[in-house]
Parts: C-alpha cells; structure tokens; sequence
C-alpha cells in the first residue's frame, strides 16, 4: 500500500482509473521493512522501483520527512547529458541516460522528456581546447558529442549573438543531441505510481531523526517522527541531507552543502530551441514547456544547508545570457528560487556501502543528481540488493577519498549542470 497524504482533488484529476490509489490516509508505517530508502525524491523513489522490478525486494519504505518531489527534485536543472569527460563519469551519466531514453513508456507516465540537444559554449581559446577534448574523450567511449563552429551554432540555436564584438565571443560548441530536458517533478511521480504498483509502503510527512544499530554493529532501523521502524538494509538518498544522517550512523563524509540559485522568465511562445550551457558565465538556458525560460548559474562559494540564498547571485547570470541572447532582454522575472546541493571534493557522487553493514549511501551528486535520476536508482538498487556495486557505480566509493583514486569532474565538466 501506498500511504500518500495529497489533497483528493489530485486523486480525482487522475481520475479513478488511471493507477493512483484511492487511499488518502496516512496509516502508520509497518513495524519492519526488508529495506528502507530515506528520501522521497526522484533518486529515492527510482531505487525502490528498481529494488521491486528487477530484484523482487517489494517490502520496502521509502520515508520522506515533507512531500514526494519537494527537495531538490523540484529545484533543479530539468537538463539531461552525459557528456562528461572522466571515463567513469561517461559510463555512469550515459547508463542513466539509455534509462531516460525509453523510461516514459516503461512505467507509463509523460515525463515530458524532450532530446532537444545540448550546446557548450566556447568563449576563450582555453574553452575551444578544453570542449574539443570533451568531444574526443566522448567520442572514445561511445558518448555522441560534436564540434560546432560558431555559424553552425547559431544555426542550431538562432537566439544566439555570435557577433566577435560581444563581451563573451562565441569561438564555438560542443553538442550533444541526444541530451535534452525533463519534467523534474514528473519523474518523482512517475517512479512513485510505479513502485507503489509494486507494493513499495511511501511514507510522506515522516523524518528521520536516527538510526539505529544492533549489537552486532549492523542497522536495526530508524527513529522518525512517526515512530521506529525496523529494517534490515538502510539506503540514504537526501540531497543536502547525506552528512546530517550518516552521522547518526556515526560515520563522517566528505561531503559539503552549497546553494544554487536560479529563475525562470514569464511564459512566452516557444522560441528557444535546445538547452545551452557556458562555462565561461557559469550560465545555462532552455525553455520549459509552460512557456517559462530556466535560467540558473553556478553554485555558490559558501556553505549552508538552506535552500534558499540571495537574488544578487544570479544578476551576472542574466546579464550575460542577455547579452548572449539579445531578444530576451524585455522578459521579466516569474520567480527565483534556491536549492541545496551536496558536493564531494571531486564533484562525483558516491554510490556505496558505507563502513556500517547494510547502510547503504547515494549522496555528492552536487548538480548532476536530475540527470543521473534513473541511472542513480537503478545502480544503488542492485548495491542494495546484492549488498556489493554494479560494475559502474564501483569506482564511486567513499573509500576512493582516503586511496586518492579520484573522480575529478570539478574542473573536467564543463558548467556543473
């Protein structure tokens, strides 16, 4: 059973029909789960799905402290690529990216997913070297990506200001047409609907305030707000909450928390056509499907864990994509928002046992979590399941900080969305 506390309008919007459960209610939790994923956002609610898919583990919980989506699944990017230049980064961001490729017909729900392609921007002589090695690197494994020249990139995107006279030249483009953008909270629902079909327990309105261990070391369950809840094997999957819960486990990560800010325009026309990116501006632009232009910059160089932060972050932000895109300087700002992502020394995520047996972590992500959202809950599935990584998530461990094997994607990536 599914245990949703949403309003029964949205119930009745689906319609009677349609695969939503008809239970409003919020039953207590069972006493004891086979698993328990803590977070019930999109990488959350994906591995329970692949937990009860694909290795028949249905008596699982998937606990959220607020509602499904509200975290940093409906604060994101909406942007989907893989063209990332670590060997281990491209087999990781391409596996989720196959999965995004057919996914709305797997589980039978519009995710609004569109491979409208990807532009990296070139603006200096550093950028051009550092994108036509992105390009070969790709290319090498099995990663579609492209070299535009300046025309050919205002031909794939004819908003651009390619003119030599702007403060930011465009010298030329990386592309990828097969990434593109989604509905971020779409996929929360999608993936929710689907594993409650599977008999996954979805616990909304329940925090976990700790976790608890037997006598042989192992986890024995947590405590929440709606009581304690047994379980064999615990995944963390919170963004902006990984370090807060591992250490009721008693462990220490390297991870840190930063804001991110971003915007979106008033609704217009569709009138831009791809998704662009600049490294140079720490910027990024698509239009959505209501209308709205996304617009967002780099993270913030402080650490917090609020999911909020100050509008001047993103003022250089719109400058530059004003002057990169001179037609949208008329457009007025809808709203502005925060969000809270975690990050490890190297910008990689971790996707891993932990040193307490059956607690498992799917943390670091910084602002590549929406892109790997299918790929990261189907690897921390299997590692929670098998209790030892799938082939491509076995580099993404906690122990590579004390070995030195990093994954270096800080300064390899590109702008980091």
């Amino acid at each position: 059973m599914v245990h949703f506390s949403l309003p029964t309008l949205v119930g009745k919007a689906f319609g009677k029909n349609k695969g939503w459960p008809q239970q409003w209610s919020k039953p207590e939790p069972k006493k004891n789960y086979d698993a328990i994923i803590i977070g019930g956002g999109g990488h959350g609610l994906s591995a329970a799905y692949y937990l009860a898919k694909e290795h028949g583990v249905s008596n699982v919980a998937v606990l959220e402290k607020g509602w499904l989506g509200g975290g940093n699944t409906g604060r994101n990017t909406t942007i989907i690529r893989s063209n990332y230049l670590c060997d281990e980064s491209a087999r990781l961001y391409d596996h989720a990216l196959g999965l995004w490729e057919g996914l709305s017909q797997e589980i039978n729900y519009n995710l609004m997913f569109s491979q409208r392609g990807v532009l990296m921007l070139a603006h200096t002589v550093h950028d051009v070297q550092v994108l036509k090695r992105h390009v070969h690197a790709n290319r090498l494994n099995g990663v579609d990506n492209e070299w535009l020249s300046p025309d050919q990139a205002k031909a794939f995107c004819p908003p651009l200001n390619i003119s030599p006279k702007a403060r930011y030249p465009v010298l030329g483009a990386a592309l990828q047409k097969r990434g593109g953008v989604a509905r971020h909270d779409a996929v929360a629902w999608g993936y929710a609907r689907a594993a409650a079909a599977l008999g996954v327990d979805i616990i909304e309105q329940c925090e976990v305030t700790g976790i608890r261990r037997g006598a042989d070391g192992r986890v024995a369950g947590v405590e929440t707000t709606r009581g304690s809840i047994g379980a064999k094997k615990i995944a963390i999957s919170a963004a902006a909450h990984s370090s807060i819960l591992l250490a009721m486990a008693g462990i220490r990560a390297p991870i840190e928390t930063f804001p991110l800010q971003a915007l979106v325009s008033e609704p217009i026309e569709p009138a831009f056509p791809c998704v662009v990116l600049s490294n140079t501006v720490h910027a990024y632009i698509s239009q959505s499907d209501k209308g709205e232009l996304v617009i967002g910059s780099g993270t913030e160089q402080y650490l917090s864990y609020s999911q909020g932060g100050p509008l001047h972050s993103v003022e250089h932000t719109v400058a530059a994509i004003c002057e990169m895109f001179p037609i949208f300087t008329r457009l007025r700002m809808l709203r502005n928002w925060g969000g809270a992502v975690d990050m490890t020394p190297d910008r990689s995520p971790i996707i891993a046992k932990t040193p307490v047996p059956g607690l498992y972590l799917n943390g670091g992500w910084g602002s590549g979590g929406f892109k790997a959202t299918p790929g990261a809950g189907h690897l921390l599935a299997w590692t929670v399941a098998k209790d030892e990584p799938h082939a491509i998530n076995a580099p993404f461990t906690l122990e590579r900080f004390r070995s030195g094997r990093l994954i270096d994607e800080a300064a390899a990536a590109a702008v980091a969305h």
